[in-house]
């Protein structure tokens, strides 16, 4: 089941209005939805429009963990911890470090399931 939210964001995908917040806000709604696979698409195409957008490498990050692919959760916090870098935000950079960690709590085991 789509939301109207869901529905309304998609309408204005590939529409002038397109871009790096469209498809950020996109993958939001639908992982708040619990649609995670989705979401980690709509965040990817949020990061090709801008590969420096640590806000929508963080939560794809989250939507892979929820998919159950933590090999690219890791992937793309490390890609997003590079992007934080650039853009000089320290605290998404700070916040993915600590996710990775977590992740290497879980150990290897828990990353290639």
């Amino acid at each position: 089941m789509n939301s109207p939210s869901i529905e309304r964001l998609r309408a204005l995908c590939g529409s002038p209005r397109d871009g790096a917040l469209l498809r950020f806000s996109l993958g939001n709604a639908l992982l708040a939805a619990g649609r995670a696979g989705e979401a980690a698409a709509e965040l990817r195409r949020a990061t090709g429009f801008d590969p420096d957008y640590s806000a929508a490498w963080k939560l794809l990050g989250r939507a892979l963990v929820e998919a159950g692919d933590r090999l690219q959760a890791r992937s793309a916090w490390n890609e997003g911890i590079a992007a934080a870098t650039r853009a000089g935000d320290v605290q998404a950079r700070k916040e993915m470090q600590v996710f990775l960690r977590r992740l290497d709590k879980q150990g290897d085991d828990a990353l290639s399931t």
